[in-house]
Parts: structure tokens; sequence; C-alpha cells
């Protein structure tokens, strides 16, 4: 009876879930929840009632397929829980308006599928998540040993060069062997920021932004001029501090003045400033790469995210830099110079 009744009020169903679904608070309705969601998570029940006729088995096969389905188009776990409870809810209210002949077995039945439908979604939601962390990390070491072969093979074989007295000092071997072991410390350096990030470890305490880029000059002052680019550096004025891990902080900064450097047109100009308000310090990094494509500002600060004709890298330093600059309570954005170049921005609040 519950199947039939599930079936001949479908439409009345799905309007009065979608009303439930409409005012939720958390997490907020999507249209094609809306619009897709709740008539499909009625029709798996209403499957599920059917097969549940046959074997408890089956019932849980089918909310099994059901839950893998909902996961691989997107729906949260969230919603899957609050979509099904929804559907029960509007249910039980229309079988109590229309007085439908429903017994207790059969409402018995239909919360068992319930149950089960919510709780093989989230058992795949795991599943899938923890196959999801796997599989980056994996790749993530990966990319990480590929990349650190890549520039020690380098300072090996440009060391051996000039060794071996063949070249000299002052050559394009010994640029290369300089490169290369300034590749190995960005990668060390990214590496340890993004442990520290994952596992929440901070060293919160008050820093001078103006000694913070001084010292971050210097090193950065040295691979400008490898890299044949001008590098103008305005560290603002004493008495600007701010409460956060210099460490961290140091990382984000340096990231960006190494996306900089690398996306910056030969022999052109890069340049490091700070601002301040009474509430607000501000560190912008201004380069010359020409400017961006319409969107692409948007998808700048994603994990693996590559721009532009050199893949160097792992794809990683603009997405540490903006989880270093949220994890101290400030913000990272990026302004296009269109036909110049861009700016990237950390905003960060004063002590």
């Amino acid at each position: 009876m519950l199947h039939d009744f599930l079936s001949a009020n479908r439409a009345a169903i799905v309007a009065r879930a979608r009303e439930k679904v409409a005012v939720r608070p958390a997490p907020r309705p999507t249209e094609d929840e809306l619009a897709s969601g709740i008539p499909l998570f009625l029709d798996q029940l209403t499957e599920t009632l059917r097969v549940s006729h046959v074997s408890s088995a089956a019932m849980a096969d089918s909310a099994t397929a059901h839950g893998q389905r909902l996961l691989s188009l997107g729906f949260t776990v969230a919603q899957v829980v609050y979509d099904y409870g929804s559907l029960c809810l509007a249910v039980t209210e229309l079988a109590d308006e229309t007085k439908a002949p429903i017994t207790a077995a059969e409402f018995h039945v239909f919360n068992q599928c319930l149950d089960d439908a919510i709780a093989q979604a989230v058992t795949e939601y795991g599943r899938r998540r923890e196959q999801s962390i796997a599989d980056e990390g994996t790749e993530r070491l990966g990319n990480l040993a590929h990349e650190l072969r890549n520039a020690l093979g380098a300072a090996m074989l440009s060391f051996q060069s000039l060794q071996s007295g063949s070249v000299g000092v002052g050559g394009s071997t010994a640029g290369l062997l300089d490169r290369s072991l300034r590749r190995l410390l960005e990668l060390v350096d990214s590496s340890v920021a993004q442990v520290r990030l994952e596992v929440g470890v901070r060293a919160v305490r008050r820093v001078s932004l103006r000694e913070l880029i001084e010292e971050i000059e210097v090193g950065a002052s040295m691979e400008a001029s490898a890299r044949g680019l001008a590098l103008t550096v305005s560290p603002g004025e004493s008495g600007v501090d701010v409460n956060v891990d210099r460490q961290l902080l140091a990382a984000a900064v340096t990231n960006l003045l190494q996306n900089a450097f690398k996306f910056t047109r030969a022999h052109g100009h890069v340049e490091l400033r700070t601002s301040r308000t009474e509430a607000r310090a501000r560190i912008e990094i201004e380069d010359q790469c020409g400017g961006l494509p319409p969107g692409m500002a948007d998808s700048l600060f994603r994990p693996f995210e590559q721009q532009g004709r050199d893949r160097s890298g792992l794809g990683l330093g603009l997405s540490i830099s903006r989880k270093s600059v949220e994890a101290e309570g400030g913000e990272i954005s990026a302004r296009d110079l269109p036909g110049i170049g861009c700016v990237f921005i950390i905003d960060l609040p004063r002590l």
C-alpha cells in the first residue's frame, strides 16, 4: 500500500519536501537539489520499498547503489541526510491528512529504508573521502619526489662540471647550480609550510611587518637578480605589528614573490610594498605578467592549478599562501592590471 501511495502522490510529496528544504538554514539548498534532487530521492525510496518485499539484502544493495549515485552527482552528505528527512516528514503529513490506510508495519519498513539509505550514503561518503585524501597524498608525494629529483640531478651535474674544472665558476653552469639549489630550498619550504598547515601547528607571536619584509628582501633580491629582473621593496614604517606565525606568513609572501618572478616577462619589474590603516596591514606584490585572462583570478588559489607555459613546481604555492594567510585571520586576493600584470594582496589585522 505504501509503495502505491508514494507512486500515486509523487507530485504532492515532492512539492511538500521542496518547501521544507527551501527554508533549510544550512547547508543552503541549491537549485539543482530542489529541481532534481528531491524527485530523485523520492524515486529512490520508492524503488527501495519495492525491492524490500524481496529481501533485506536486496534493500541494502539498493540503498548502497542510491547512496553512491547521489554522491557521484555532487550532493553532500548533509544534503542527503536532510533531504531524506524532509521526504519522510512530507510522506507522514500527507498520509495523515488523507487518512491513507497505511499500516504501522509498512511505516516501519519505510523508516528502515530511510535509515539504510542515509547510513549507506554516509558510509559511501566516508569511503570516497578517505580514498580521495589518500589519492591526493600519493599524487602530491609523487610530484614532490619528481621535482626534488630533477632539481637535485641538475645540481649534482652542475657541481661535477665545476669540480672537474672544465667550466668556470662565473658561467652558466654555476648559474644552473644556483637555481637548482634555490629550487630545492623552495620545495622544502613549501612542503614544511603545507604540513604545518594541515596538522595545525602554529607559533603565533608579535611580528614587526617592516622587519619581516626586510628579511624576505635579502633572498628575494638575489633570486630576482638571478632571473634578470628588477625588484623594488618598500617595507613601510616601523610600528606596524601583526600577531601571526612568522614562518607561515613568510612562506606566503615568498610564494607570492616566486610566482611573480616566474611569470614576469624578461627584464621586467616586480614590486613588494606594504601599507596600513588604523586596523589593517597590507602586503602587496605587483608583477608584470601581462595581465590575467578573464575568469582566471578565481582559480589562481586552487591547489595543483598552474597557469602559463612554465609548469615547473607542484602547483601548490598560491594555495599554500592562501591557507597561510587565512590561518592568521587575514585575506588574500588578486587584482588584474590588464595588459600590465597583476597585484596579489595580503590583508591582515593589526595589533
